[in-house]
């Protein structure tokens, strides 16, 4: 079985190259950066150095895959556009699938894809799905809720005993591990029982508010954090003060408007999309050493 993996250094993409080379399979691993990838795992993986944005190149690398683990990797270029980058990358994702023949592709999308417009920097992740379905092969476009490992970008306001995030505090979202959707991922990579098009959400345990959120890492790390809601205005600002253009900054906040009125995953939790790994564990194990310090 020939199984080609994106962005095998992520998250989700290293526990996927992992349990694919446990089940036996030798994975294709296609990377910009060929160092990054675990020396162990690289024994049992074909390693590919490629660009995903040379179609070209996409195209040439999966010939012959049986299945595809798509993930869009962010840009590196300050001045692209998010959305247009991923819409981009989706139609190369496209063109490997049909040209190639592919037999099944997983791809890594979010909650709030299903609007399709209006949710900032998600629109990308719609138009690749949107990009994929049309090309009438076996799809399934992973809708996950908000990384865990989101919080050790966080790091420094967590020390000060502040978890800020830009929704209302009562406003509850499903939270879940990467090891989790990588899971997911995996099974639906080595099965071949599916066909057509695809959603399957990725909830984790359970959805949880801002609120939350803080008591269960004060917990699990020792430390007393507080949760205060960012203002649209305090949103804009810290982006811009990230150095990111007026398109990159629109994109980014924009994601913010699904904690806002009256969306609704269009998935509802249930046993197809609820995962194991609780927030307090996964934050015993890996963001209370990050923090390291003095708790209280």
């Amino acid at each position: 079985m020939n199984i080609v993996v994106t962005t095998p250094a992520g998250h989700v993409g290293s526990r996927v190259t992992q349990l694919l080379i446990q089940a036996g399979v030798r994975p294709t691993l296609l990377t910009r950066h060929p160092d990054r990838i675990d020396p162990a795992a690289a024994e049992h993986a074909d390693v590919v150095a490629a660009d995903l944005a040379d179609a070209a190149t996409v195209v040439r690398v999966t010939k012959g895959a049986d299945a595809l683990f798509w993930v869009n990797p962010d840009t590196a270029d300050a001045d692209a556009d998010p959305v247009a980058w991923y819409a981009a990358l989706g139609a190369n994702a496209a063109r490997a699938v049909t040209e190639n023949q592919i037999g099944r592709t997983v791809f890594l999308s979010s909650i709030g894809a299903e609007k399709r417009h209006g949710a900032g920097e998600i629109d990308g992740l719609a138009r690749t799905e949107e990009q994929l379905d049309a090309t009438g092969a076996a799809v399934v476009h992973l809708r996950c809720g908000y990384f865990f490992t989101n919080l050790l970008t966080e790091l420094e306001p967590l020390r000060a005993g502040v978890l800020r995030a830009p929704m209302p505090l009562d406003y509850a979202q499903p939270w879940v591990d990467p090891r989790d959707i990588s899971d997911v991922a995996a099974a639906r990579l080595l099965s071949g029982g599916w066909s057509g098009g695809q959603v399957q959400a990725v909830h984790g345990p359970e959805d949880l508010t801002l609120v939350q959120v803080a008591e269960i890492i004060s917990q699990a790390t020792g430390r007393r954090i507080q949760a205060e809601t960012m203002s649209q205005e305090e949103l804009l600002s810290a982006l811009r003060a990230e150095g990111l253009n007026e398109t990159q900054v629109e994109a980014m906040a924009g994601m913010a408007t699904l904690t806002r009125g009256d969306f609704t995953p269009e998935n509802p939790r249930s046993v197809l999309t609820t995962t194991p790994t609780t927030l307090g564990a996964w934050a015993y194990a890996n963001l209370r050493p990050a923090l390291g310090g003095d708790t209280i």
